[in-house]
């Protein structure tokens, strides 16, 4: 698994880096509020919501730590797509990803070992976090690839263009692959507990699109920013997490939230782009 995993997210994150221009960054200054709103929807409100249904609904502590993975990854580079057809804000959502992708380096390691700790408090079976390990995995697999698609955009941006577009085509049916893959191998363990796993990351799409929404309209940002929030926070990096479930924890069973996740998350969001674009034609 680990032979397709890593390369899947390493050319993810590449993908990204190409789409990296200075002018994108310009939007931290342009538009603070929809990057403040951005940040905290992604970073804290997500998470947030992931570790309360988790507690809510009393998921075993494997599944408990998958739900709240999947839930402090980054955007996934997909989201742009998505931003674009909802005639979102393209160039908020690339610099939110961007942004998204090299603060979760920090704040993955932060969030996890408080689950962990939380979960391990008085179980039977104790969860493993090797933090640095998953620190320079994530450095490895993440921000080194993202960081060379942005010096190749950089200093040979016509070459850049010409590869994310063949690059662009292939990322959702990537994901869709690792997914394929991924539930072959565990089959009876994702048929046995989808019920439970696809009603808890159900929920915990429809709450983050409802706190998306929340927040951007109490930041009072227009209908194109909201809507390119809305997407940015339900959209996941489900290749990232999938990666650290296997290889840093080292268990197979931590990533199927994130494979649930990455199945709902096309649908739930498309539910919600294409409910726009008939209420904008009334």
């Amino acid at each position: 698994m680990i032979f397709i995993v890593i390369p899947i997210l390493c050319v993810l994150m590449f993908e990204l880096g190409l789409t990296l221009k200075v002018k994108d960054f310009k939007q931290l200054a342009e538009q603070p509020r929809a990057v403040v709103a951005g940040m905290i929807g992604q970073l804290v409100l997500l998470p947030a919501i992931a570790f309360g249904l988790a507690t809510a609904l009393h998921l075993e502590p494997l599944f408990f730590v998958g739900l709240v993975l999947i839930a402090c990854c980054p955007g996934g580079s997909s989201s742009n797509v998505f931003s674009m057809i909802a005639g979102g804000d393209v160039a908020l959502s690339v610099t939110l990803t961007a942004v998204s992708s090299v603060l979760t380096l920090f704040t993955i390691p932060f969030i996890l070992a408080m689950t962990v700790a939380h979960c391990n408090d008085g179980a039977e079976q104790v969860i493993e976090l090797p933090v640095m390990k998953l620190i320079m995995q994530n450095i490895v697999a993440v921000f080194l690839p993202m960081l060379i698609g942005a010096a190749v955009q950089k200093f040979a941006p016509r070459g850049a263009d010409a590869i994310h577009r063949v690059l662009s085509k292939c990322a959702f049916p990537a994901l869709m692959l690792l997914a394929g893959i991924f539930f072959v191998q565990n089959k009876q363990a994702i048929i046995d507990n989808f019920t439970l796993l696809g009603m808890s990351t159900f929920v915990l799409l429809v709450l983050a699109i409802g706190g998306a929404l929340l927040l951007s309209w109490g930041l009072r940002l227009d209908g194109q920013r909201r809507r390119t929030i809305v997407i940015e926070v339900g959209m996941q990096n489900a290749a990232q997490a999938i990666l650290i479930a296997t290889t840093v924890m080292s268990d197979d069973k931590i990533a199927i939230p994130a494979i649930i996740y990455a199945l709902l998350m096309n649908v739930v969001l498309l539910l919600y782009v294409g409910g726009y674009k008939l209420t904008a034609k009334r």
